[in-house]
């Protein structure tokens, strides 16, 4: 078998609702969603979910070869980005890739990837993450029942601009997830996407821990500090989650050795080569892992395979516009599929008549880095304009 070309597509997952972070808004909740589809010489096509980035240039590193020879692929590809460096949407393109490779070979194999990887239980335990920050209290309250009518009994929010109102938030949202469990007490994790100082990061949990029980706080100062997440690991009884921006072993390296975060995160558009590694680098320093994305179906699957998975999260419970999943959710956990490879099939006509529902790149988004994220005095609200939003010191 032979990689003969590949194919991109974009289209949109529509939300129906605003969408962000502390960081910033989809305000009508259209965020685009770029496919890669990668064709062989037998007729077997692979998907991936991720950025097209030099896309031509990393491609050259596959062309002509066997689909099958993945993790070799994976480091060609690597190589390809030698001197420029694998950083960022760059490493995305190299993870979409390789993620279509794998759903190449486990359909070659006619399994699902799932059990190709050696995985015995297609199911996967699941959080709720609704990328929250911009609702009010009504429609946050409906959306976590509905999560929880999926049997999810724990929940991820967005925040870190206000302690008040993140206080008020989380405690909707356990009292939520407590009646639909009988009582039984619910997981709450807090998002802060990188808009915190070490301080405030400390000063803001705390507070909330003298009325809250959180399982973790995520992403609490940026991402390569690892000194800083080992100062709000020793300040506060939660649990530090990071990774999902980080691309190589060697960004997690620091962080690993300095004993600084003890929920190690990868994200869907990296792939499931780099997951499975990272996953091998956080086993052997005991500690669990755990997959974010949106659409992180690659990661599920190669979730069923690691020792050391923990939760994934799940945020939309429905697929981008034209994208059709072998899974289900019930009972608080993905349910994988038996259709071989991933399981994903696209509407090409749907992802076409959506074209035009693409958001310009340059328009705001939780992309765009504030001005004056981690330099902010008092509390803001969630989209306020970056350079004068306040943030609790």
């Amino acid at each position: 078998m032979r990689i003969t070309g590949y194919r991109t597509f974009t289209t949109v997952h529509d939300w129906g609702r605003p969408v962000g972070d502390a960081n910033g808004l989809y305000a009508d909740g259209v965020v685009p969603v770029p496919i890669v589809a990668i064709d062989t010489d037998e007729g077997i096509t692979g998907i991936g979910l991720g950025p097209h980035v030099e896309l031509e240039n990393i491609f050259a590193a596959i062309e002509g070869e066997d689909p099958r020879s993945v993790t070799a692929l994976y480091d060609r590809m690597l190589r390809r980005t030698f001197k420029a460096g694998h950083a960022g949407a760059l490493f995305g393109t190299i993870g979409a890739l390789d993620t279509a490779l794998w759903d190449i070979k486990a359909q070659a194999a006619g399994e699902p990837l799932w059990r190709l990887l050696g995985g015995r239980d297609r199911r996967v335990p699941a959080y709720a993450s609704g990328l929250d920050i911009a609702l009010d209290d009504d429609k946050l309250v409906a959306l976590y029942r509905t999560y929880a009518d999926h049997g999810l009994r724990v929940a991820k929010l967005k925040g870190g601009l206000d302690i008040e109102r993140d206080r008020h938030r989380l405690a909707l949202v356990r009292d939520v997830l407590t009646d639909a469990g009988h009582g039984a007490r619910p997981g709450l994790m807090l998002d802060v996407n990188e808009t915190w100082t070490r301080k405030q990061a400390v000063r803001h949990v705390s507070e909330l821990e003298r009325t809250l029980d959180l399982t973790w706080i995520e992403e609490p100062v940026r991402r390569w500090d690892a000194e800083g997440h080992a100062i709000v690991g020793r300040g506060i009884r939660a649990s530090v989650a990071s990774g999902e921006n980080l691309t190589g072993l060697e960004q997690f390296r620091p962080l690993l050795a300095a004993g600084a975060v003890d929920i190690v995160q990868t994200a869907a558009v990296w792939g499931v080569t780099h997951f499975l590694r990272v996953s091998a680098l956080a086993h052997a320093h005991d500690l669990p892992v755990s997959p974010i994305g949106t659409t992180p179906v690659g990661l599920l699957h190669a979730a069923t395979s690691v020792p050391n998975h923990l939760v994934s999260e799940l945020q939309d419970l429905r697929p981008p516009v034209g994208v059709v999943l072998d899974l289900r959710v019930e009972d608080g956990a993905y349910v994988l599929g038996d259709s071989p490879g991933l399981g994903i099939r696209l509407d090409e006509k749907a992802i076409a008549a959506a074209r035009h529902r693409i958001p310009d790149p340059t328009s705001a988004g939780s992309h765009l880095r504030p001005e004056r994220a981690g330099r902010r005095l008092l509390p803001s609200d969630p989209g306020e304009e970056s350079n004068n939003a306040p943030l609790n010191a």
